[in-house]
């Protein structure tokens, strides 16, 4: 593969024009893709196999959908303090709103609070359902208008009034203040980094290529495979890390190679053939790792890990293709200054840099640190790893809703109204299905059925069942006394069910429990189920992908098990921040609740392949110099000396680009956002740079050691080049082959 892909380097360098004209062509087609898509839709997240998810096929098919259902919203309004809305002038100035929607636009139908009996206890609030003939997404902007036209009238007239439901609800749009502060962050560190603005922006340009490629695509495919936008902010979030990343390191590569002595192509094609051969590696276990999520069975989940998939295939697909063009167009000036100033007059071939002399950089001082104290730096990285993971033992998995939203936005105050005056389960109603196609009396069973979960104690009412047209199936509407994502409310669900076992029993019915918080429930109960198998799948894929690479039975163990440490840390800050609370303000997170139970089994998946990027980059190195005659204390000093810095800068990268993401307005993004970015901190300082180097110390010689039958079975991967050094002969020179090498400096 080295071999295959250092040709494909020096292809890239000399076809620059070629490989650039053909990306810019890709960029343009899908960009005009994505501009003349239609929108997507936001689906309802489904899970096949489940009881709720029967229950909701069991509707589908019982009580067909009348093509003119769609949007719904809720007119939620409130008497001033110390009135009722039933009073003359409240009950005027609330038909008049209903009044001015009834015929208008895209509006199915509406219901009066008065007759419906939508009027809390207390007569303080009352509400109305509009009901519109087309989806959220392809309401007009005219009929949006008309609906906050009507609560403005509300309010003119002394209510209170706010907006609930789904047609106000829009997508996410990917791009905001705080995402430029986190490329702006990450420009600085490349900068920082490279010591030139011409790289940095290379780095920056080919990744921000890749993630407008990729995010045209998800645009364009949004309807056809019903992609929603949290698929497009993962893939833009993505895309932007990892593009970044995977630049950096062949670029620094590249300047390595440059360094040494060698002509531009050559360099080129060396940078791609070593540094990409890693970035090759580390890409494919992010994508399997992402693909891997559709074992779940959740569909959202599947269509989120391809998403993210294609993202980072593309970012692998830049890095060895476009970056190397770019080295060819930019020439000299992607170089450091003193690389430049070696350069011979009239010649693209610099002056190989001598070593330099003085102090060790700051890698390498780190490096020698930790192996002058390896058993303290375990002791205490693994003890602190340990601390963060204990909140993660609370960990609690839940659906937001429009309790998690802002304060601010109307559909959360309406939420709150709801809440207030007819109860906190009035905002999570359950649905109780019963199939009577296999029951003698349906009257009876029916009956049955409403008087058992009526003494089901946490049920605050039940509603007059509804009978299908084949009356082979009723419908029931049981209300909790406690909110949607309440523990209380999970037991309730467990407990209807088991109560209605027994008519089950009796009368031969089926009756399934379901609604929008049952299936909440049951998608987070198969989450919790499904995490330690996934783990568990995951963890042995990277011990057998880092047992090929590194040749060795106990770095890969290691790195697993640092791994393990670096998302259990993870959870622990996802849990004091999204549950307990903890600098909540600060992160402009204003609701506390459960943890989205699609987030732990993502960020593992997405963190799994990021951790063996700085696996991989960084123990290469390693590798490379005890392969080469070095001892196991020498061989880490020289992983630090080469790749300690790159890391580091990587590693900032990726938490700044996913640190920009808190500051959306959705609970989904900015959970995914904190959790990506503790991970990557956790992983790339701590457990890369702190507990791999401390366990190589300690382990010495047998760190590196393989059985003579693995030595026999596994292929030889060759990240390192060894294959390159073999088949393009150092001592050569000329346009094809290698240069000679030279000593390097220290970075």
């Amino acid at each position: 593969m080295t071999t295959f892909l250092y040709r494909i380097g020096r292809w890239a360098f000399r076809r620059r024009r070629l490989v650039g004209g053909l990306w810019l062509g890709a960029l343009v087609l899908a960009v005009a893709a994505a501009a003349t898509a239609p929108a997507g839709e936001e689906e309802e997240l489904s899970m096949p196999g489940t009881e709720s998810q029967k229950a909701f096929d069991l509707l589908d098919e019982r009580f067909p959908r009348s093509n003119s259902q769609g949007a719904e919203a809720r007119l939620v309004f409130q008497a001033p303090e110390g009135q009722r809305v039933t009073a003359r002038e409240h009950r005027a100035a609330v038909e008049d709103t209903l009044g001015s929607l009834d015929g208008g636009d895209q509006v199915a139908s509406t219901t009066d609070p008065y007759e419906t009996g939508a009027v809390s206890e207390d007569g303080t609030i009352a509400y109305s359902t509009i009901t519109y003939t087309a989806d959220a997404v392809d309401l007009t902007e005219p009929t949006k208008s008309a609906l906050e036209d009507a609560a403005g009238r509300a309010r003119d007239a002394g209510l209170t009034v706010e907006i609930g439901g789904s047609a106000l609800d829009a997508e996410e749009e990917p791009g905001g203040t705080t995402e430029l502060i986190g490329v702006s962050v990450a420009a600085v560190v490349l900068v920082l980094a490279l010591g030139s603005l011409v790289a940095a922006g290379l780095s920056l340009l080919t990744a921000v290529v890749g993630v407008a490629v990729a995010f045209g695509l998800v645009s364009a495919l949004a309807v056809p495979l019903g992609l929603t936008s949290t698929v497009a902010v993962l893939a833009l979030m993505l895309g932007l890390a990892v593009g970044i990343d995977y630049a950096l390191f062949i670029t620094s590569r590249f300047r390595d190679e440059r360094a040494r002595g060698s002509e531009p192509e050559e360099a080129a094609g060396r940078a791609v053939g070593t540094a990409g051969s890693a970035v090759v590696f580390a890409g494919a276990t992010v994508f399997i790792a992402l693909v891997g999520l559709g074992v779940v069975g959740i569909p959202e989940l599947t269509r989120m890990g391809l998403g993210g998939a294609g993202a980072v295939a593309l970012a692998v697909l830049v890095a060895l293709t476009l970056v190397p063009a770019l080295f060819g167009f930019f020439g000299r000036r992607v170089l450091s200054r003193a690389v430049r100033r070696a350069t011979r007059p009239g010649s693209e071939r610099p002056r190989p840099v001598p070593t330099a002399v003085g102090r060790p950089g700051l890698g390498t001082r780190w490096a020698r640190f930790v192996l002058r104290r390896p058993g303290a730096v375990l002791v205490i990285a693994v003890l602190g790893l340990g601390a963060a993971a204990l909140p993660a033992l609370s960990l609690e998995l839940g659906l937001p809703g429009d309790e998690s939203k802002s304060v601010e936005t109307t559909q959360r105050r309406a939420y709150d109204l709801l809440s207030e005056g007819f109860g906190p389960g009035f905002n999570g109603p359950l649905t109780v299905v019963v199939d009577m196609s296999e029951s003698g009396d349906t009257r009876a069973t029916t009956d049955l059925v409403v008087k058992t979960v009526r003494e089901v104690d946490g049920v605050a009412s039940v509603g007059e069942p509804v009978l299908s047209r084949t009356e082979d199936t009723a419908v029931l509407t049981a209300v909790p006394r406690t909110a949607p994502n309440s523990g209380e409310t999970k037991d309730l669900v467990h407990a209807l069910r088991n109560a209605v076992s027994g008519v089950e029993a009796g009368t031969g019915a089926a009756v399934l429990v379901t609604g929008a918080t049952a299936m909440n429930i049951d998608i987070s109960e198969a989450m919790s189920d499904a995490l330690i198998p996934y783990l568990t799948v995951v963890i042995g894929l990277a011990v057998l992908l880092l047992t090929v690479v590194f040749r060795s039975v106990l770095v890969p163990v290691k790195a697993a098990l640092g791994f393990l440490l670096s998302v259990g840390a993870a959870f622990g800050v996802l849990v004091v921040v999204f549950q307990w609370g903890w600098a909540a303000d600060l992160l402009g997170i204003e609701q506390t609740g459960p943890v989205m139970s699609l987030m732990p089994i993502l960020i593992i998946g997405i963190v799994f392949g990021l951790a063996m990027d700085y696996e991989v980059f960084l123990l290469t190195r390693m590798r490379e110099a005890y392969v080469h005659g070095a001892s196991p204390g020498e061989a880490i000093v020289s992983g630090f000396r080469h790749s300690g810095r790159v890391v580091a800068a990587a590693a900032i990268i990726m938490i700044s680009v996913f640190a920009g993401f808190v500051g959306m307005n959705s609970p989904t993004i900015q959970t995914m956002g904190v959790g990506l970015a503790a991970a990557v901190a956790f992983d790339a300082f701590v457990v890369r740079m702190a507990i791999a180097p401390a366990v190589l110390a300690l382990l010495g010689h047998r760190a590196w050691w393989l059985p003579r039958i693995l030595k026999r079975v596994l292929p030889n991967v060759d990240i390192e080049g060894e294959a390159l050094s073999r088949s393009v002969p150092a001592c050569a020179t000329g346009p094809d082959t290698a240069v000679r090498r030279f000593p390097v400096g220290r970075d």
